[in-house]
């Protein structure tokens, strides 16, 4: 049940982003690796004896070294955020997987590292009870994805399923909200069904536990022709997330502010929440590090500011206390950014987005890609001749459908399987997959 304390955090969360822009800390991996911690001082003397190595497993640190993920914590508070992350982005069953710690560890970690977080987090907002800090989940997108297949030779093969990612993602949501987050945070979202996930799995504890706390998601942009990793513009993939009511949207990671400019300006016109962003500090070098100086920084993203695009702003790989101070310097007096009026259309997404507007002539959709309307397709179905199939949704995008209508409901047909085999070989079409 949602408590009196969550809906006056909520509050307060709210009444600040329409106060001022919020700011977000850095990147806890950069702070983390600064310690110098070797493999043995990560294990500590509780794991000294796991047979994998667990110095690339950050998450662990809430068990082995609590302190120094609350020293990290108060090093940004000092800097000026006002919402800080925990250290949990890997502590799902499926992101330990690698690691072959036992599952129940991820309620374990995912608590202390919230009790790390809050403890920093509480001192601050005592010191001044006018301006509150907020602690955010950190949840991230694992290392399987739903959208794209691992093996080149075998395109309709998934390593994981939307329904494994939900029951998995179901468990750190549960550790999070009971141990006392403010927000949740899926952030650096580069396949948008692992968030979808996500979201579902955040619906449904919600629901079952007649609890809510606010939510925000981050995606990040992988190349320079504004895709995410599974192919979706920052259109698309915003069609793809706006049904769920989320606090706020925004871009991370993978870019630096320069790179990642026009994007967070694209979403701040087309999204009615409030907007985040938390680039990396610039570009990697050719050593894997980053050059851009936080001065540098802060004026990169003083148009940011100016232009009234963001709501809250922080960092991402890269930066430091340094970083998240010249931000908080940047932001100190600057008004948030005002929620535009978005008109109410119906916006679709493959991956490109389709808005169908009222002035539109006609919207063609292809509907032969169906077992019931279609005895060739249907045919092609039970065969399993799945190039053949493709073919058939191809045709009808080359011939100018903005939509394909896919059916797989048939008697004598294994539906479920047929149809996740079929939308899995799609998923690797990007001519095909570029329409809802």
């Amino acid at each position: 049940m949602t408590t009196a304390i969550q809906t006056n955090t909520k509050q307060l969360l709210l009444d600040a982003l329409e106060q001022r822009v919020l700011v977000l800390d850095g990147a806890m991996g950069t702070m983390v690796f600064g310690l110098g911690l070797d493999e043995q001082a990560v294990r500590g003397e509780r794991f000294a004896n796991h047979h994998k190595d667990l110095k690339n497993f950050v998450d662990i640190l809430a068990l082995t070294h609590p302190e120094k993920l609350t020293g990290i914590h108060r090093k940004y508070l000092e800097a000026g955020a006002d919402i800080i992350e925990t250290n949990t982005f890997g502590a799902t069953p499926i992101g330990m997987e690698e690691f072959d710690l036992p599952r129940e560890l991820v309620r374990e970690i995912n608590m202390a590292a919230v009790e790390c977080a809050r403890r920093a987090a509480d001192e601050f907002s005592n010191l001044t009870p006018d301006r509150p800090r907020f602690v955010a989940g950190s949840i991230g997108p694992t290392a399987k994805t739903c959208s794209i297949s691992p093996k080149v030779e075998d395109p309709g093969y998934r390593a994981v399923t939307f329904d494994q990612h939900v029951e998995s993602y179901y468990e750190q949501v549960a550790a999070l909200v009971e141990a006392g987050v403010d927000i949740l945070f899926p952030e650096t979202t580069f396949d948008t069904l692992n968030l979808k996930a996500c979201l579902f799995a955040i619906a449904r504890y919600f629901e079952e536990h007649d609890v809510e706390v606010p939510v925000m998601a981050s995606v990040t942009i992988t190349d320079r022709a504004g895709r995410t990793l599974s192919g979706q513009t920052i259109e698309a993939f915003w069609n793809s997330v706006s049904h769920f009511p989320l606090l706020s949207v925004g871009i991370n990671c993978a870019l630096g502010p320069a790179q990642m400019r026009s994007y967070i300006e694209e979403l701040s016109n087309i999204a009615g929440c409030y907007i985040s962003c938390h680039p990396n500090a610039g570009l990697p070098n050719e050593m894997g590090g980053f050059d851009l100086q936080p001065p540098e920084m802060r004026e990169l993203l003083r148009e940011f500011v100016d232009n009234g695009w963001v709501n809250i702003l922080g960092g991402c790989c890269g930066t430091t206390p340094a970083y998240i101070a010249e931000i908080a310097e940047l932001v100190r007096e600057a008004p948030p950014r005002r929620r535009p009026t978005i008109e109410p259309l119906t916006r679709l997404s493959g991956q490109d987005a389709l808005t169908l507007r009222p002035d539109a002539n006609f919207t063609m959709i292809g509907e032969r890609t169906n077992v019931t309307g279609s005895r060739k397709f249907a045919r092609l179905i039970a065969d399993e001749k799945f190039d053949e199939a493709l073919a058939v949704a191809r045709e009808q995008v080359e011939g100018g459908a903005s939509v394909i209508d896919i059916n797989m409901d048939a008697d004598l047909l294994d539906s479920e399987e047929a149809m996740a085999k079929f939308l899995n070989l799609i998923g690797e079409e990007p001519e095909i997959c570029r329409v809802p």
